[in-house]
């Protein structure tokens, strides 16, 4: 198998792929650990920033990482036959306090689907849910093209 053409995506490419999935793998990063999870995502072309809503329980890992403003990456990917598109954010998650919504804001949670990954030990009571915003610094994607055949 062999790379016939591999793409750099265009702000804007990568902006409307974006805005059309709803899924990815969120990384975070602590010290030397790390820590990734799928998550459900909104995504606003404008401020180009993903609004992810975070479920954890009290004694849980992803509790702990983010304890702070981690330093995060997001990933967004998808494979098309032969063509393999994806989407790499670095930035900084940070958790939005109820105080700091606004009607916009509001909304760009209502378009992340609620998790899809939602399987708990725990009770809903004892599990927070929380709101973040990941602010990218970088944006990159890429489109590859594989040959099969060769």
């Amino acid at each position: 198998m062999t790379t016939n053409r591999e793409v750099e995506m265009s702000a804007s490419a990568v902006d409307a792929f974006l805005a059309r999935h709803e899924t990815g793998v969120l990384s975070l990063a602590r010290d030397d650990a790390p820590y990734a999870i799928p998550v459900s995502y909104g995504y606003d072309e404008e401020s180009r920033e993903a609004f992810i809503r975070l479920v954890s329980s009290v004694d849980s890992e992803k509790r702990a990482f983010l304890g702070t403003d981690p330093a995060a990456r997001l990933v967004v990917y998808e494979e098309d036959g032969e063509e393999y598109t994806s989407v790499v954010g670095v930035g900084t998650l940070r958790r939005v306090d109820l105080d700091e919504l606004t009607p916009e804001t509001i909304a760009q949670y209502g378009e992340t689907r609620r998790p899809l990954f939602e399987i708990w030990a725990d009770e809903k009571p004892d599990l927070d849910i929380d709101l973040y915003r990941f602010e990218p610094e970088t944006l990159t994607g890429r489109k590859i093209t594989v040959d099969r055949e060769s």
